[in-house]
């Protein structure tokens, strides 16, 4: 009999995304975006079923400057392109503070790639893959 994996078998990556280049900031900026804790697969995609095993330590942080940072989780939500989304949840009694990520799930998450997320105003943003890391 095989034992079902636990959390504790889960890789997790702390990938960084900071804003790509836009109108507003023709550079990018290093001072807008996410850290994010989630397990990826070898192509560089989220994996769902490890997500599930270790849902509770996938963690986002949102820095903007001229904001307060934000902290939240990463949740799989049904709907959505695939019948799914990803979102980063910054409070799991409202849904208006949730910023989802455009197919996140279809995404590889590979420094110099480049992933779309929709923040809570309904603003779509691109994002700079900048790092991938053990967390």
């Amino acid at each position: 009999m095989t034992a079902s994996p636990s959390a504790d078998a889960v890789v997790l990556k702390r990938i960084r995304l900071n804003l790509a280049r836009s109108k507003q900031f023709p550079d990018g900026s290093a001072r807008h975006g996410y850290e994010f804790v989630a397990p990826l697969d070898a192509a560089g995609h989220i994996d769902l079923a490890a997500w599930r095993l270790a849902r509770e330590l996938c963690t986002v942080h949102r820095f903007w400057s001229g904001e307060p940072p934000e902290d939240g989780m990463l949740v799989h939500r049904a709907g959505g392109t695939n019948g799914a989304t990803w979102v980063f949840d910054y409070d799991k009694g409202a849904a208006e503070d949730d910023e989802a990520g455009y197919r996140f799930g279809d995404h590889a998450f590979a420094p110099g790639e480049y992933v779309s997320l929709r923040d809570e105003d309904g603003e779509m943003h691109t994002f700079r893959v900048v790092s991938v890391e053990l967390n």
